[in-house]
């Protein structure tokens, strides 16, 4: 009796550390599927750490108040040596029954010319053709069949400021060449400028504030102004209406 009680309690003690090694060997559960994201809960989004340095910049960032951005007239006003980009005043009241005549000076070949270009509500042609002619590319003495709104927009200009002594014209048609071997030579010179296509003149008159040149060729509304104060002088074209 003796010996079958001490083999039975031999067999309850493998039979419990058989069980102790399975626990043993499997004692690292699995995680809950709560945990990693189940339909049953939405997972939890970990948020990346962000290096010291960005902390360092976000928190300087923070200090201070953020800058205001510069407006369109400011940015304008600094690129152009302090003045104010003022709205255009309304369009004035144009003459459309009177002559019209030009008095001109081409600075790059001292020539003058004053013609009468319309006239008994018409473009005259002879007019035309000198205008063409004295317009011409200075650089290689190549001319173009200028654009007749072109001449109506300095008029109506020269009109509305007051001027009345002859206008200089530092710029008009260029060649796709000369248009090229200026742009390599200054800033500031479109690729694509409308002086190629015959419509466009950089002018000055003497003795008159280009701001108000300026203004009063954009208050016509009638094409492309552009304003020069640190050269003397504004560029008007037939192209697209805007200003820079």
């Amino acid at each position: 009796m003796y010996p079958l009680m001490l083999s039975f309690a031999a067999g309850l003690c493998l039979v419990f550390a058989g069980t102790s090694f399975a626990q043993t060997k499997h004692s690292v559960p699995k995680a809950p599927a709560a945990v990693r994201g189940s339909s049953a809960q939405m997972p939890v989004k970990k948020v990346a750490a962000k290096p010291a340095a960005a902390k360092a910049s976000m928190a300087h960032s923070a200090s201070r108040p953020a800058a205001k951005p510069s407006t369109q007239s400011q940015v304008r006003a600094a690129r152009y040596g302090g003045f104010m980009m003022a709205p255009p005043p309304p369009p004035p009241s144009l003459d459309t029954t009177s002559p019209r005549t030009l008095s001109l000076v081409n600075v790059n070949t001292d020539e003058a010319l004053t013609v009468t270009y319309w006239s008994d509500g018409a473009y005259q042609r002879d007019a035309l053709n000198k205008l063409n002619h004295f317009l011409r590319d200075s650089r290689e003495g190549t001319e173009t069949e200028m654009d007749p709104l072109l001449f109506d927009i300095l008029w109506h200009t020269q009109m509305h400021v007051g001027f009345t002594g002859p206008v200089e014209v530092l710029s008009a048609f260029r060649s796709p060449a000369t248009n090229a071997w200026l742009a390599s030579v200054s800033r500031g010179v479109a690729s694509d400028s409308q002086h190629m296509n015959g419509n466009a003149m950089d002018i000055s008159m003497p003795g008159v504030p280009v701001l108000k040149v300026r203004q009063v060729a954009r208050s016509l509304g009638m094409g492309g102004v552009g304003f020069y104060p640190r050269s003397g002088f504004v560029h008007i074209d037939t192209g697209p209406v805007r200003y820079w």
